[in-house]
């Protein structure tokens, strides 16, 4: 089972390295992180995806229950959220036919042409991992040449109860 989980942290050096060392010397492996500031100076959001059974998730929510610099933790997955991953793809596109046909694919995923070269197009892509994979396998068959995604980032929706009603939210410290 797949597992979206918030972990809202001290803005502090070294709280990256130490949660995901933590995790990986205990052989949890990180399917996507991302780390960003939050509305609180102080405070920064990590949104990771681990993959396990409720017995991984439960030993993973412990675990960084017992770092100092974790304020709050949240099973987002229970709830209804949205979720976003970013991608730039840089792809073989020569001018004429196939250069279209790669345009046409970047209007129908409403990605973005961001760079224009003599032999190739630099695209930006964002949404559920499911579009980022089916507007990769489009690509393809023209010639990725480089591709960079960032991790998957989520955010409760309105009315769902959020972070602070969800019986699976482990405050720390209170």
């Amino acid at each position: 089972m797949r597992h979206v989980i918030s972990a809202l942290v001290q803005n502090v050096p070294g709280v990256l390295a130490h949660i995901s060392g933590m995790l990986a010397s205990r052989g949890y492996n990180i399917d996507s992180l991302a780390v960003g500031a939050t509305e609180d100076r102080q405070l920064s959001r990590m949104t990771f995806v681990v993959v396990g059974d409720d017995r991984v998730l439960e030993q993973v929510r412990n675990q960084l229950a017992k770092i100092v610099t974790v304020v709050r933790v949240d099973d987002i997955s229970a709830t209804n959220f949205v979720e976003r991953d970013l991608m730039l793809i840089k792809v073989a596109a020569p001018p004429g036919g196939k250069r279209s046909e790669v345009r046409e694919l970047v209007d129908i995923f409403r990605g973005r042409v961001v760079d224009v070269g003599d032999e190739q197009l630099m695209i930006e892509i964002s949404g559920r991992e499911s579009k980022i994979e089916a507007f990769i396998d489009r690509m393809r068959p023209f010639g990725i040449l480089e591709l960079v995604r960032t991790g998957r980032i989520a955010m409760v929706r309105s009315g769902s109860g959020g972070p602070n009603s969800d019986p699976e939210s482990l405050p720390i410290g209170d």
